[in-house]
């Protein structure tokens, strides 16, 4: 941009980021996230920066800024440790306190006590006679880890007690009977306080500096370092680490009236309680309080990821009891997934291996939640009607689930009439061949208009096809990358993947890159992959909706039904049909539908008797070994010492069970690895057991 459309731009980002202020501060609602519109101002900051003369007095970025605040033992808890539940929006928290209201049957005016959740490790600290004794992990909230050696490691943990003045107990409000209590349980009793272990972001930034000079290892995120830290077999590891424990609990009763007490108490013991925690009279004050920390999430020096909301008066948690594994007066009032806003610069549309064409918008480089984002998927025309997608739009971009970066929305108040709008080719952008719409539902049952290139003989759909047979969970043929393949297909020495098996070294050796003993190993290696598993065979055909997990689940009840195992195409054919598809568990009809289309279309039979002439032949494979994981259903997650992510699929799938790739209720457990991640925490939120992969092995041993 020139100078002149650069200023244009500045004024439209002043009107906007005004816009959104006034919404927020005089008429107390949002449009956009907080996350978004501190992308706009980041924007506006920068261009300042850049032009330093087109500032103008008014620019919100001159307002003045406010000041920034060899295998663990178990252990029993004696008061379960529960998850809380997650509400987003302001309707969510106040239907919440209605939920209370009818609990109790009549209308009471809470307070309630409002604290940063923290994105860390839980632990539950004993001590006894005023001395440290335990500490333990969550675990399935029943029993954890004894992680004493390494808790005891961190600073901010007192190994005693202090024991306050009375003076100081009066002060806060604790009663006559509440003092002595207290008092007597530090002499001669025992205390139980809860809290989570955090490193806080200077310290995380300094410790992956000093790993990355010394070649060790660079952690994601702080909460998996810490999380890592805490459950290493060796203390004088967690001794290196920053680790840091704030407190946010208070198990043992003695007669308290407030859970703000409770933080109270534990300052003057010696823990180390957070300081903007706040007590809230009512559930405007609770909104006001989520809002306030949503906009300054970045403000203090750890992470978090939205605010706990208890009700204060500890006289109603008997009441109101505990719903599962939830406590019905306390809840986690999250902030939105994390966004931000930038520029479309360009729509491409990218073919896949079933000839499908999927518009993706390249952006501005912006970093979203720790990772910078260029491309987000627009996934077909529907979605971009539905949006309103131009090329030059400024967009906010979420990232969905951590992990999947997607256009939420357009913010057209920015728009300069310069924007253009996006057409689906009438041609497929690889071969020119014709383009065709199509309605197509996916797994959940969700229609929409997609857009397919019908060449039969596409180079982009042909060249996406073989990379997916010869892929890892497929033929699993090394050696042959995208650039051979593309070297195959231009020099038409394969037209699809039954001709990899009929090539010689003479094929080979005239093509670049290969020699006489390159081009012999190629041809070995693809004849070593013959034999295949009928799993890996049926993945390895590119059926739609048909992933490495179905192709097994299709596999077990094929193996149920033929005693002989000979396979051939009259017997693929005939057991694939829809009828008899539909009655196995997680095949639904779509999934069904598309595989009786796929066995029964004359081109894909002759690639199949093609690929059998070729000498592909399938071979039995014992899915179950044992049955020591029976009916378990279990999501890995992290990186685990002795398995790779596919090895322990199949280790659980041999020992009975069901790997999972996202944890839900009905999941059995989660087996945790080092720094690992979303998952992890869900389970922790849901109450899913969490087991090491040393717990993992001995099940299975």
């Amino acid at each position: 941009m020139n100078k002149k459309q650069v200023q244009e731009r500045l004024k439209k980002l002043r009107t906007e980021i005004d816009y959104h202020r006034y919404l927020y501060h005089v008429l107390d609602r949002q449009e956009i996230s907080d996350a978004a519109l501190d992308s706009l101002k980041h924007e506006l900051f920068k261009a300042e920066q850049e032009y330093p003369e087109l500032i103008t007095p008014d620019s919100p970025t001159q307002r003045v800024g406010g000041i920034p605040l060899d295998k663990f033992k178990k252990i029993k808890h004696q008061t379960r440790m529960l998850s809380l539940e997650d509400v987003f929006s302001e309707e969510e928290i106040k239907g919440w306190e209605g939920r209370l209201q009818r609990v109790l049957k009549k209308s009471v005016a809470f307070g309630y006590y409002c604290e940063l959740k923290l994105d860390g490790l839980a632990l539950n600290l004993k001590y006894k006679k005023g001395l440290f004794a335990s500490g333990a992990t969550r675990g399935d909230g029943e029993t954890g880890e004894d992680v004493t050696n390494n808790v005891k490691t961190i600073e901010t943990i007192p190994l005693f007690l202090r024991q306050p003045p009375e003076k100081e107990l009066k002060k806060i409000g604790l009663s006559g009977t509440s003092i002595k209590k207290l008092l007597a349980a530090i002499k001669n009793g025992e205390i139980e306080a809860r809290g989570e272990v955090i490193i806080f972001k200077s310290d995380f930034a300094r410790l992956n500096q000093h790993n990355a000079k010394k070649g060790e290892q660079i952690f994601a995120n702080p909460r998996n370092a810490a999380a890592g830290s805490v459950r290493q077999l060796d203390p004088k590891i967690a001794a290196e680490r920053p680790l840091k424990f704030i407190v946010y609990d208070l198990v043992t009763d003695i007669g308290l009236e407030t859970h703000e007490q409770a933080h109270e108490v534990l300052k003057l013991l010696g823990f180390k309680s957070l300081k903007y925690n706040k007590f809230c009279p009512d559930i405007k004050t609770v909104i006001g309080f989520h809002h306030h920390w949503q906009k300054r999430r970045s403000d203090p020096d750890f992470h978090f990821d939205g605010i706990v909301v208890s009700v204060n008066q500890l006289k109603w948690y008997k009441p109101l009891g505990v719903r599962g594994k939830t406590p019905r007066y306390m809840v986690a009032y999250k902030f939105p997934g994390e966004e931000a806003t930038t520029m479309v610069e360009e729509i491409k549309v990218q073919v896949g291996r079933t000839g499908k064409l999927t518009p993706t918008a390249y952006l501005q480089p912006v970093p979203v939640g720790g990772v910078t984002v260029s491309r987000a998927t627009l996934h077909n025309e529907d979605e971009i009607k539905r949006l309103g997608v131009k090329l030059g739009d400024t967009v906010i971009i979420r990232r969905a689930g951590d992990v999947i970066p997607e256009v939420v929305r357009v913010l057209k108040n920015l728009r300069t009439g310069k924007e253009k709008a996006f057409k689906m080719p009438s041609a497929c952008p690889i071969c020119g061949g014709k383009v065709a719409r199509k309605r197509v539902s996916d797994k959940k049952q969700k229609e929409s208009v997609a857009h397919y290139c019908v060449n039969k003989n596409c180079f982009a759909v042909l060249k996406r096809q073989l990379e997916h047979f010869v892929s890892k969970g497929a033929f699993n043929i090394e050696g042959l990358g995208p650039k051979i393949i593309e070297q195959l297909l231009n020099e038409g020495l394969v037209k699809n993947a039954a001709d990899l098996f009929k090539l010689t070294e003479g094929d080979l050796v005239p093509l670049q890159r290969f020699a006489e003993k390159s081009a012999g190993n190629l041809v070995e290696a693809i004849a070593d992959k013959k034999n295949i598993s009928l799993a890996r065979f049926l993945y390895a055909l590119g059926i739609d909706h048909v992933g490495e997990e179905t192709a097994i689940t299709l596999t077990r009840n094929f193996q149920f039904s033929i005693s002989n195992f000979k396979l051939n195409l009259r017997k693929l054919s005939d057991f694939f049909k829809e009828e008899k598809l539909r009655g196995i568990k997680d095949i639904g009809p779509v999934v069904a539908k598309s595989i009786e289309d796929w066995f029964g279309n004359k081109k894909n039979q002759k690639f199949l008797r093609d690929l059998f002439d070729a000498g592909v032949k399938i071979k039995k494979e014992k899915l179950v070994k044992s049955d020591k994981l029976k009916g378990l259903k279990i999501v890995p997650t992290g990186e685990l010492k002795n398995f790779s992510r596919d090895e322990v699929k199949r280790k659980i799938r041999e020992s009975g069970g069901d790997p999972q790739s996202s944890v839900s209720k009905n999941t059995d457990f989660v087996l945790a690895g080092d720094n690992p991640g979303s998952k992890f925490d869900k389970a922790k939120r849901l109450g899913v057991k969490i087991i090491s992969e040393e717990e993992f092995l001995g099940m299975i041993s």
